[in-house]
């Protein structure tokens, strides 16, 4: 008991030390493009021109870079210490993360403590947490070093350096200003006859499309239009041999009905008589009937003595 309490002690501490380092994710991370030799381009939030290394996160979670180390000396792998207490250093999923190199780390985070030589190859390394792995690092030959060029991935995050047609500072290293397509037409197509043909086509196509739609309603307004003038004409006709037909033929056929409906019927007097029935005086109403009456002495023998 008391040693799997001691194993369960030891890999909760080695959890606490390890997680830290691990849970940055710092191997996703990859220097991405390094401007040397800055002379009229991007500007430091002092105004100032300087030389300048953007990392790239290639993971599709955020990761904190607080806690490794950027350098430009392989025999010195903690150059620069990254602070921990700026929560701008986290980098979130396939974004960047720029910083200066001028030499003045008293500027801020992200202002390195070393500088960059135009003159010469530049090694850079991104350190891990620990001090010892190096997580990326590149040398830039002094003969890629030009006047306001970077020098960076083709693809962000990619293998292949070279020398980049645009600078693109916490941007994405390609930027796609053009369609394919319409580069591909504009080859192929050099006066433009297969966009005219195009465009005709579909211009006509729309208006052919709505004269059939306009002729079927209107067939079918027509075909609606038809049918009730029939069945007016057919209601007049009927109104029109009502009222040809005579007076006289008229009143007989309503005296034949009349008769005949006198016929289904037995002849009444069509005369009520209604009389009122008065009785003032009923048996089962009298008194005498629920009382109790005495005898009637006369009517009893009477006895000598």
């Amino acid at each position: 008991m008391k040693r799997r309490l001691s194993l369960l002690l030891i890999g909760i501490l080695l959890a606490v030390v390890v997680h830290p380092i691990k849970a940055q994710k710092a191997s996703q991370l990859r220097l991405n493009e390094v401007l040397i030799k800055n002379e009229t381009n991007y500007v430091d939030h002092y105004g100032n021109r300087s030389a300048w290394i953007e990392i790239y996160n290639t993971s599709a979670a955020t990761v904190n870079i607080k806690g490794c180390y950027l350098t430009d000396d392989p025999n010195n792998l903690k150059k620069y210490p990254i602070p921990k207490g700026d929560v701008l250093t986290a980098i979130p999923p396939h974004q960047h993360l720029l910083f200066w190199a001028d030499g003045r780390s008293d500027r801020g985070t992200f202002h390195l403590n070393f500088l960059l030589d135009p003159d010469k190859d530049n090694y850079i390394a991104l350190v891990n947490a620990d001090g010892s792995t190096v997580i990326d690092q590149v040398t830039i030959p002094a003969a890629s070093i030009v006047a306001d060029r970077s020098y960076g991935r083709k693809m962000d995050g990619k293998d292949g350096w070279s020398i980049l047609s645009k600078v693109t500072p916490s941007t994405n290293n390609v930027t796609l200003d053009s369609n394919e397509k319409i580069d591909r037409l504009k080859n192929e197509d050099s006066i433009g006859g297969i966009m005219t043909i195009t465009a005709m086509t579909v211009v006509f196509s729309a208006l052919l499309m709505l004269s059939i739609a306009f002729m079927i309603i209107g067939r079918q307004a027509i075909s609606f239009s038809r049918r009730r003038a029939s069945k007016q004409s057919e209601q007049q006709e009927v109104s029109e041999d009502m009222v040809s037909i005579p007076g006289e033929v008229i009143a007989a056929m309503s005296m034949a009905l009349k008769s005949e409906l006198d016929d289904l019927h037995d002849d009444d007097s069509n005369v009520l008589t209604i009389c009122r029935v008065e009785r003032k005086y009923t048996p089962w109403s009298s008194k005498i009937y629920g009382l109790r009456q005495l005898p009637d002495r006369s009517m009893q023998p009477r006895f000598r003595k």
